[in-house]
């Protein structure tokens, strides 16, 4: 059963590790990098779609993105997509091509960025706290049931707590790359 916690806790810290991740891909640097307009949809046969379900998004270089449609009438609603997105991206369109140039960030800007960015790192560390809160309150549970022995609360809890300082430093080490990123000119 404390195994069975356990494994638990792991798999819901993991998970805040991954959704930190990909919050912070959203947050743009100055470099062009395919996964930016992951989370921009675009509206194609009635449905919402992500871009890169309708189009080859490349880094032609380090300041440019290349958005190429499947489809020869897909350009123009694409465009609209980027540019109503909160990217604050600025598409060129080549005929059936779109040139996405990343806007240099300023250093007020890049500071704003890392505030950004170190609010979603605190908010997995709570996510990563209240998974170890509940795993220790389900052994709890388990000690008022007298299935598992205060010993075996007191181990068990231990290796929790073990978890939840690995997955910290995780995402400590996820932040610390992530402002590297911002701040590099």
């Amino acid at each position: 059963m404390i195994e069975d916690i356990q494994k638990d806790a792991k798999q819901r810290m993991q998970k805040s590790v991954e959704a930190l991740k990909s919050e912070l891909v959203k947050i743009r640097t100055g470099r062009a990098h395919s996964s930016l307009l992951d989370h921009v949809t675009v509206e194609y046969y009635g449905a919402e779609v992500p871009v890169n379900q309708v189009a080859n998004v490349s880094a032609s270089d380090a300041r440019t993105l290349l958005v190429t449609p499947f489809e020869k009438g897909m350009a123009p609603k694409i465009e609209k997509a980027i540019i109503q997105s909160d990217l604050g991206l600025n598409p060129a369109s080549q005929g059936e091509v779109l040139r996405v140039p990343m806007p240099a960030l300023n250093e007020e800007r890049r500071k704003e960025l890392v505030k950004v960015v170190r609010n979603e790192a605190e908010q997995a560390r709570v996510a990563i706290r209240n998974v170890r809160r509940d795993a220790n309150s389900d052994m709890k549970t388990l000690v008022k049931e007298k299935e598992i022995t205060e010993d075996d609360q007191r181990r068990g809890e231990e290796q929790i707590q073990k978890l939840t300082d690995q997955f910290v430093a995780q995402v400590d080490e996820v932040l610390e790359q992530k402002e590297q990123e911002l701040m590099a000119i």
